[in-house]
C-alpha cells in the first residue's frame, strides 16, 4: 500500500479509537475508499459492511447476502443503531436531499452515538455531500489525496502481469517514456487510469509512445466532462513569441524547479505559484500562456469564468470549487484564466454578491491551494481589476 494511503488508514484508525462514530471521507473514488476501509477493518479487527440503494446493507466480503429491509437509508441506520457488534459501515450514495431530511439526520446521529462506544464508525463519502449542523460537531472529516505516481506504477505493473498471463505484451517504452506515461496519468482516478491503460494494451497487445497520446486524450475527456475547464493541446512555443525577454528569462530560471520538484524541495524551493499578464488586446498574452505550458512540458487547462455562473443560489460557488479541485487533480498543470477583469470586475453588485463570493474563494484558493498548479491570468484593463489581485505575493510576478 502506498505511503499516502497508509497515512490515511492510520488517521482513520486514530479517529475511530478517539470515539468518532461518524467519519466523512472526501473523495469521489468509491473503489479506493472501499480498499482503504478493508485495510482499516483488518487492522482494527472489525467487520466491514457496505450500503447502497441497490444492494442495501451487507458485508463487504459478500458473506450472508444483504440484510432484510435495509435498501433505504433509514432502514440501514435503524439496523446499525440496534446492532451490538462493533463494525465499519460505509454508506455510499447518500445525497444532498438525504442530508436535508431531519429524520435521517437524527437516525445517523443515533447510529454514530452507538458506534462511539464500540470502536466502530459510519463512513460517508463524496466531495459535495453537505453535513448539517446537527452532525458537524460529531463528524470527523478526512480528505483522500489523489492517486500518486507510486499508485499508478503499481496499477501498471498489476495490469501487465495479469494481461501477460493471457497473451504476451510488448513494452516498447524506455524508462523515461514510462515515467512520462505515468506523469500524464496524474488527475485520473485509478479506475479511469485502469480503463485507459487496459484499452491501450488490448488494442495491439503492446505499450508504445503512441499510447501516451491516448492517455492525454483521455484526460481531455475527463476534464471537459463537467464543462468547467477546457483542456488545450500545447502546440505553441516561445519561438512564436517575439520580444518579452524579461518574461522568458523569468520562466527559464524556474524550469528546473518545475521539471524536478522533488529535487528542488531538497533546497527549499517550491513550485511557482503563478503570474499575471497585463496588456492591450492582441499583444500576445494568450499566446504566452500557451507557450508557458509548452516550455515546461505541462498540460494546459483554461478556465472561462463565465462557465462558473449558475442561476441557482450556491451553485456558482460549487462550480468554482469543482473546477479548482479538477485543476489540483491534474497537477502539475498550467491553469490559464483569460480576461480576469471580466469575471471579477470591481464595483458590480447586480448579481447578488456572487462575484464577490467567488472572488473571495479564488483568493483563498490561490493562497492555500494544494498541488502544483501554476496560474497564468491575463487581463486587458488593470483599472477594472480588484486591488486584491495586485497585492504583492498574490502572484509571483506581474508582467505588462
Amino acid at each position: 500500500m502506498p505511503d499516502a494511503a497508509r497515512d490515511v488508514v492510520k488517521d482513520l484508525e486514530l479517529l475511530i479509537r478517539s470515539r468518532y462514530g461518524l467519519v466523512h471521507v472526501r473523495s469521489d473514488e468509491e473503489d479506493r475508499v472501499v480498499s482503504l476501509l478493508r485495510h482499516l477493518s483488518d487492522a482494527m479487527g472489525l467487520t466491514f459492511f457496505t450500503w447502497s440503494r441497490s444492494r442495501g446493507l451487507g458485508r463487504a466480503d459478500g458473506h450472508e447476502g444483504g440484510i432484510y429491509d435495509t435498501a433505504e437509508p433509514l432502514g440501514a441506520l435503524r439496523h446499525i443503531t440496534a446492532s451490538t457488534h462493533p463494525a465499519l459501515y460505509l454508506l455510499a450514495g447518500l445525497t444532498e436531499q438525504d442530508m436535508g431530511n431531519p429524520t435521517l439526520v437524527a437516525h445517523l446521529k443515533d447510529a454514530a452515538g452507538t458506534l462511539e462506544d464500540q470502536d466502530g464508525a459510519v463512513v460517508l463519502t463524496g466531495h459535495d455531500l453537505p453535513l448539517p449542523g446537527a452532525l458537524e460537531h460529531r463528524a470527523a472529516v478526512v480528505s483522500l489525496p489523489a492517486a500518486g505516481q507510486k499508485e499508478y506504477r503499481e496499477l501498471l505493473v498489476h495490469l501487465l502481469r495479469d494481461m501477460g498471463r493471457q497473451r504476451d505484451v510488448t513494452i516498447a517504452l524506455s524508462k523515461e517514456e514510462v515515467a512520462t506515461l505515468l506523469k500524464h496519468l496524474s488527475g485520473l482516478t485509478l479506475l479511469e487510469a485502469e480503463k485507459v491503460l487496459t484499452k491501450a494494451i488490448v488494442e495491439d497487445h503492446s505499450l508504445t509512445v503512441e499510447d501516451i497520446r491516448h492517455v492525454i486524450d483521455a484526460k481531455k475527456e475527463v476534464v471537459e466532462r463537467e464543462g468547467l475547464l477546457e483542456y488545450y493541446p500545447v502546440e505553441e512555443s516561445w519561438t512564436e513569441v517575439a520580444g518579452m525577454t524579461g518574461l522568458k528569462a523569468w520562466l527559464r530560471k524556474r524550469t528546473a524547479v518545475v521539471r524536478s520538484p522533488e529535487k528542488a524541495a531538497e533546497f527549499g524551493l517550491t513550485f511557482p505559484r503563478g503570474m499575471l499578464l497585463l496588456g492591450v488586446p492582441g499583444c500576445g498574452k494568450s499566446l504566452s500562456a500557451k507557450a508557458v505550458a509548452s516550455e515546461w512540458s505541462l498540460p494546459l487547462l483554461k478556465l472561462d469564468p463565465s462557465n462558473l455562473y449558475n442561476k441557482y443560489i450556491g451553485e456558482s460557488e460549487k462550480n468554482f470549487k469543482r473546477a479548482m479541485r479538477a485543476a489540483e487533480r491534474m497537477a502539475p498543470v498550467v491553469l490559464w484564466i483569460d480576461e480576469l477583469e471580466k469575471a471579477f470586475a470591481q464595483g458590480g453588485s447586480e448579481d447578488g454578491g456572487v462575484s464577490q463570493r467567488i472572488l473571495g474563494s479564488f483568493l483563498t484558493w490561490m493562497q492555500e491551494r494544494r498541488g502544483d498548479v501554476f496560474v497564468v491570468a491575463t487581463a486587458n484593463d488593470v483599472q477594472r481589476l480588484p486591488p486584491e489581485f495586485l497585492r504583492k505575493g498574490r502572484f509571483d510576478e506581474i508582467f505588462f
